[in-house]
């Protein structure tokens, strides 16, 4: 069985190294949201219709994948939670992961605006974002999306029945990892290295 842990948040929030962290804590594997976006845009340019359903089928097809190999996965997500197909697409995954006998974890991080623009610029998020390089333009963009959807849940809301959300304002990625560790009682595999990181 296959397990999948989905961090979510706005951009800049600290998915991708909360993500990290939990990977090498836990021994799962990782896939950012920008893996498929990256790959996508290269092959057929940026959010073109070829783009945008390669990214799609990229996703679909790493899930499916995970499932029939019982590999664990770590998932990184932007959510808009005033979109109703946003639900409708997370709870198709947890249901793929569940009736395959797994468990589907949401993690929902929030940090403040001055600290997401602080970490829109790090020279980690650059090395790993090809598309974040551009900073005027990602700036623009992290707070035009702040401005035109809801990007975290609101006071009391849940989705899910394993749903943890961490203001991560002031939390190093290891503080949070940890947090979630602890709340949903995880234990690492045993696996090699090269299995779950090889070259990254």
């Amino acid at each position: 069985m296959a397990n999948l842990i989905v961090v979510c948040g706005p951009q800049a929030v600290g998915k991708m190294t909360v993500a990290e962290s939990l990977r090498d804590k836990l021994r799962y594997n990782m896939m950012m949201n920008h893996d498929s976006i990256e790959v996508s845009d290269r092959i057929f340019g940026f959010n073109t219709p070829a783009q945008r359903e390669f990214n799609a089928y990229f996703r679909e097809k790493a899930f499916e994948l995970a499932v029939k190999h019982n590999v664990d996965m770590i998932f990184t997500y932007v959510c808009a939670f005033d979109e109703p197909a946003e639900k409708e697409y997370l709870t198709g995954l947890k249901d793929l992961f569940e009736r395959n006998g797994g468990s589907f974890l949401f993690v929902e991080l929030y940090a403040d605006m001055d600290t997401r623009l602080q970490r829109n610029e790090t020279p980690h998020r650059m090395e790993r974002k090809a598309s974040k390089r551009d900073v005027a333009w990602s700036r623009a963009n992290l707070i035009a999306d702040a401005e035109k959807y809801r990007l975290n849940s609101d006071e009391g809301e849940t989705w899910f029945e394993n749903h943890l959300k961490i203001d991560n304002t002031h939390l190093s990625p290891d503080e949070t990892a940890d947090r979630v560790i602890r709340t949903f009682q995880l234990k690492a595999n045993d696996r090699d290295e090269k299995e779950y990181r090889f070259g990254v």
